[in-house]
């Protein structure tokens, strides 16, 4: 669809939204669904998505929502899942990469890629790639990615020497590195699409309630402490989606590309984040590693 001048309206676009069965991205789901979008969500789990499916419709008063399931711990099941909603979509204008995790002990996924990464990072990746000329033949269109301010965590940049964090696995750490993945995706995959009509931003969505370890994916004394530490200055998950839902749908956001927003707001992110040698790095390792067969990395 060609950009006929006509200010950005959320109404009547085809949204699709991964981790949309649970914390802000149902909740950006919901907001959407009520702007008029048709909303598409991903899950990994079917019966919660299912369960969610039937949540975003009574809350939203839409019917236009649907389900994809699949699994972006498994670079497969993200193929299998893409392909679907290519199947789905004749047309794709918005997609927000919101699912990820925390984990407090090391774990590797079927393709041998240590777990955070791999679903915080690598299979949004991968998605984002083989969607990628259906939003350029639906442009205008955007790309949404939930990063964290836990990137200011990861001082020493994306540690190419041990991406896999096969030595002193420490789940914080970890978990900031994939954040700024995030951040450095956006910007580089900003470089590649200019004068495309896509845009790609990122966010810090707040620190919300439950907001860590989507699906219960933390455990034990890392889940204790985080949700004892944090729950005194967190905010709601609909406060926490504002900022994805600002993004997907603002008119204010015309062909602006390759920021990062808190509070809706463009913030500059740490200086890591803002290394285009590391994002250039990041994007070719990154192509290496989900074109490998599974279990290859192990």
């Amino acid at each position: 669809m060609a950009n006929d001048g006509a200010p950005w309206t959320i109404d009547g676009k085809t949204v699709v939204i991964t981790g949309g069965n649970s914390g802000i991205g149902f909740e950006t789901a919901v907001a959407l669904a009520t702007m008029g979008a048709r909303t598409l969500i991903t899950a990994r789990n079917a019966e919660r998505g299912k369960q969610a499916l039937e949540d975003i419709k009574e809350r939203s008063g839409s019917d236009q929502v649907a389900l994809v399931v699949f699994d972006l711990a498994s670079l497969a099941s993200v193929r299998a899942g893409a392909a679907e909603i290519l199947a789905r979509c004749p047309q794709l204008h918005v997609l927000v990469n919101n699912a990820g995790l925390v984990l407090s002990k090391r774990q590797v996924t079927v393709d041998g890629y240590e777990a955070t990464l791999a679903i915080n990072h690598l299979g949004p990746f991968l998605l984002t790639e083989l969607l990628l000329d259906r939003l350029r033949e639906s442009a205008p269109s955007r790309i949404v990615n939930v990063s964290s301010t836990a990137h200011a965590g990861a001082r020493r940049g994306m540690r190419f020497d041990d991406l896999q964090t096969e030595h002193g696995y420490r789940a914080m750490s970890v978990y900031g590195r994939s954040k700024l993945a995030n951040i450095l995706f956006t910007k580089e995959l900003a470089r590649r699409l200019e004068g495309t009509g896509v845009t790609a931003n990122c966010l810090h969505p707040g620190l919300v309630a439950t907001g860590y370890g989507h699906d219960g994916d933390t455990s034990g004394i890392l889940e204790f402490s985080i949700d004892k530490l944090a729950r005194p200055f967190s905010i709601d998950q609909v406060a926490g989606a504002k900022t994805s839902v600002y993004l997907a749908s603002s008119p204010d956001l015309d062909g602006v590309s390759g920021l990062y927003f808190v509070r809706s707001k463009p913030k500059q992110p740490k200086r890591q984040a803002l290394d285009e040698a590391a994002a250039k790095q990041l994007w070719d390792v990154s192509e290496q590693l989900v074109a490998q067969p599974a279990g290859s990395a192990a």
